[in-house]
């Protein structure tokens, strides 16, 4: 069993390159998979590996990075190591938006799962989903909006249209998206801002099944692909073709194909792109049938 450690931190940090070498090589040492993007603004990764590994590497980035508490954080379990190598990259934001947040200006007001579900039955509160439209249809809270952008970069000018003196409920997976975008709204003057503490993946993981207004699945950027109640592998696949989350139903069109294409890109894939996308998966058959590892299988260990 392996864990899975998201989480995110806002703090100044310096000498990028060299503190890249530092976590790059830890995560070798340690075996840990997974992704790390450091800023000037902060952190933000998602890591996996085995727990006793997984704390070394999460008291190392503390320590490298000179701070004490994430912002946020989430831990589930994978059967299998979601992620096929470790990645530390720079950027010039943790999340691009064209915000750089500091200490003075990233004070919003997060709620807590529990007290969400109240929050977001008020029929005065707009419910916004600030994840992109594919994420959104996989699974979503009850009444909420989505921008429909696929570049957050382009999240701004949808949110200058809104009006400022309506309450705004937001939340993405894991929060580092909302916190950008809480901060935008205040500094244009919008009062009554809220944000999910933790995202998604805390709300599904602390509140019931019966008790929740989440429809649907968690989309994931790792190879568990989605995520259910109890933070439980979910049930959609990724297409090869287009790299979207394929569901069970999507599974049974005609224009779907293991390894190869979905309804959402059958259509636009050439069949050049179709017969190469074949012969990989092929080969990933044959290394399951061999009992040997292809470096595209889902299940990568």
């Amino acid at each position: 069993m392996f864990e899975v450690f998201g989480f995110y931190k806002f703090t100044k940090i310096k000498s990028l390159k060299k503190k890249k070498v530092i976590l790059q090589n830890f995560l070798i040492k340690k075996n840990i998979r997974g992704t790390i993007i450091i800023a000037n603004e902060g952190i933000n990764a998602t890591i996996s590996g085995k727990a006793t590994d997984l704390n070394s590497t999460i008291f190392k980035i503390k320590k490298t990075l000179n701070f004490k508490k994430f912002d946020s954080k989430n831990i589930s379990k994978s059967k299998f190591q979601p992620f096929h190598k470790p990645k530390v990259k720079i950027k010039k934001e943790v999340v691009p938006m064209g915000l750089i947040l500091t200490s003075k200006n990233k004070k919003v007001d997060h709620v807590d799962p529990k007290k969400w579900n109240k929050l977001i039955s008020d029929k005065e509160t707009l419910v916004l989903d600030s994840r992109k439209p594919f994420e959104y249809k996989v699974g979503t809270f009850k009444k909420s909006v989505n921008p429909d952008v696929d570049n957050f970069r382009e999240f701004p000018k949808y949110l200058n249209k809104l009006k400022k003196t309506k309450p705004i409920a937001m939340f993405c997976t894991g929060g580092i998206r909302c916190e950008k975008a809480s901060v935008y709204l205040k500094k244009k003057g919008f009062k009554n801002v809220y944000q999910l503490k933790g995202g998604i993946l805390n709300y599904l993981k602390n509140v019931k099944k019966k008790e929740s207004l989440w429809k649907g699945e968690c989309f994931v950027f790792d190879n568990r692909i989605s995520l259910k109640h109890g933070l439980v592998t979910g049930t959609y696949s990724m297409c090869s073709g287009c790299r979207k989350p394929v569901s069970t139903i999507n599974k049974k069109s005609k224009k779907y194909e293991e390894g190869v294409s979905c309804p959402n890109c059958h259509d636009s894939l050439t069949k050049s792109q179709k017969e190469r996308f074949r012969m990989r998966q092929k080969q990933i058959n044959l290394a399951k049938k061999s009992g040997s590892k292809h470096i595209f299988q889902k299940e990568f260990k």
